[in-house]
């Protein structure tokens, strides 16, 4: 999808003088019609394929919403706050406005029991920033509700396995010993995330529109720490690639200058002109490193996700099934951004047909630069069921195939230091996370890798092959991305 960056200044009489007015599309995500008033924030969201259900999985989906606001005399870029009273944000019917404990955040999701497409519809709410003189961008993410409860662990299917364990209130409580949990790892405390706690996941990979608008937020001196190639460099410069390579178009519109003023970057998968229709915004982001996913999880106040989640995110209070994959099932139907099939390339509405069970983007088994992954949410449709869309059990996609699911770590003594702290939304001066616990941006020590990728083989996709749990690679690969949890 195009991103619109129209700037409107607007001058009102006291504290906040200049809004932006800014159009957001992540994947099905429309944020139009940005005004400020005092400390009020103003805007119409909308989305797709939208639901809340009493029913099995009981969950529903919502938007994490959070603002970013430009200092106009230094132009540098900051996270706002929001209030965490719910009394302070208004919207209406069919949404609402769920605040956070550390307000750098909200999540709008249904009201009500119902499913379906979210019209454009008003909310507001309630900044807590100093005075001055301001731009504004509202920034959302599609999330998926994930409930607290108890969720089985492993397979039994072959090696590379966690022991096949129920994960309860007390695994959470007292934590998991190495021998109880199995699979190479160690002793998990209570203070590592386990997967039986409510979580929000991502429902989709971090996208390529995504990660611009992160880049086009930073100093000069962060973007190049997020890139690969120096944001100087000549316009038309690919950022995080030689060239245009494996489907990603992310490249320098308007170079920095000086290791002073930031590089302006854009989507172009199709060199000529920038953010067209079908320029790869909603391609998922690759070819990044751990510190860069990281970097983007805490400049959006979420965190990464560890690898006892990322089995209960795909199989829910399901009962285990040997080799399964993310969709709950052993079938699978290879797909790769080159099949004839693949229709509409590199737009919003990318499609594959004909549309069968267990169809996921893998196994292309050479990284040919012309090959990469395909567009997020690809096979779900507003009627396709769990295992024609490739969805886990809540609703989240894509988590086996496409990319590699970044993931904290059992495997080593690294990786269970995390405590599962969110970002703040502001990083490090030199362009890294400033989150203690996670593991490090720059060597990834404690962190791996789950779900497969469009490159690797079919047993990388089932839920619980661990093979690259413990991998620790601090490098920008082609096959890594990723997502957050919250």
């Amino acid at each position: 999808m195009k991103t619109k960056q129209l700037l409107k200044q607007i001058a009102i009489t006291f504290s906040l003088l200049i809004a932006s007015l800014f159009t957001a599309n992540a994947n099905n995500v429309v944020i139009t019609g940005t005004s400020v008033a005092g400390s009020n924030v103003t805007f119409n969201i909308s989305w797709d394929n939208s639901w809340n259900t009493n029913l099995a999985p009981n969950n529903w989906d919502a938007v994490w919403v959070f603002v970013k606001y430009q200092d106009c005399a230094t132009r540098l870029w900051a996270h706002a706050g929001l209030s965490t009273v719910g009394a302070d944000h208004t919207t209406s019917a069919p949404l609402q406005v769920d605040p956070v404990t550390d307000g750098k955040g909200v999540f709008i999701r249904r009201s009500a029991v119902g499913g379906g497409n979210i019209a454009s519809t008003s909310v507001t709410l309630k900044m807590t920033i100093p005075a001055g003189t301001y731009n504004y961008k509202v920034c959302g993410i599609e999330m998926v509700n994930v409930p607290q409860g108890d969720f089985e662990l492993g397979d039994g299917a072959a090696v590379s396995r966690y022991n096949s364990i129920l994960v309860n209130a007390t695994s959470q409580s007292a934590g998991i010993s190495a021998a109880v949990l199995g699979g190479a790892s160690v002793t998990v405390p209570s203070t590592f995330p386990v997967g039986y706690n409510a979580v929000y996941c991502m429902k989709y990979e971090v996208t390529q529109e995504q990660y611009v608008d992160f880049l086009n937020s930073l100093t000069y001196t962060q973007q190049a720490a997020r890139t690969l190639n120096d944001p100087i460099s000549a316009a038309g410069t690919y950022a995080l690639n030689p060239a245009y390579y494996y489907r990603n178009g992310i490249r320098i519109s308007v170079p920095g200058n000086n290791s002073a003023l930031p590089a302006v970057y854009a989507c172009d998968a199709t060199s000529g002109i920038e953010n067209n229709a079908d320029d790869g915004q909603n391609v998922p982001l690759n070819s990044i490193s751990w510190g860069d996913l990281t970097a983007y999880l805490d400049w959006s106040a979420l965190r990464p996700m560890t690898e006892l989640e990322y089995e209960k995110i795909c199989r829910g209070p399901m009962p285990r099934l040997a080799s399964e994959y993310p969709w709950g099932s052993i079938n699978l139907t290879y797909v790769h951004s080159a099949m004839a099939g693949l229709i509409n390339d590199l737009t919003a509405s990318e499609s594959y047909s004909p549309v069968t069970n267990g169809m996921c983007t893998y196994g292309v088994g050479v990284a040919t630069t012309t090959y990469g992954p395909t567009r997020a949410g690809m096979y779900a449709t507003g009627s396709s069921g769990r295992e024609s869309a490739g969805a886990t059990y809540y609703g989240v996609m894509e988590m086996g195939g496409n990319v590699r699911e970044r993931t904290v770590t059992t495997g080593n003594a690294t990786g269970v230091l995390f405590t599962g702290n969110t970002g703040d939304g502001t990083l490090a001066t030199n362009g890294d996370p400033n989150q203690t616990s996670w593991p490090s941006p720059v060597t990834a020590a404690g962190s791996g890798h789950r779900g497969g990728n469009w490159v690797g083989v079919a047993a990388e996709l089932q839920i619980s092959n661990r093979a690259g749990a413990a991998t620790t690679d601090a490098a920008r690969v082609y096959v890594y991305g990723g997502r957050g949890v919250r």
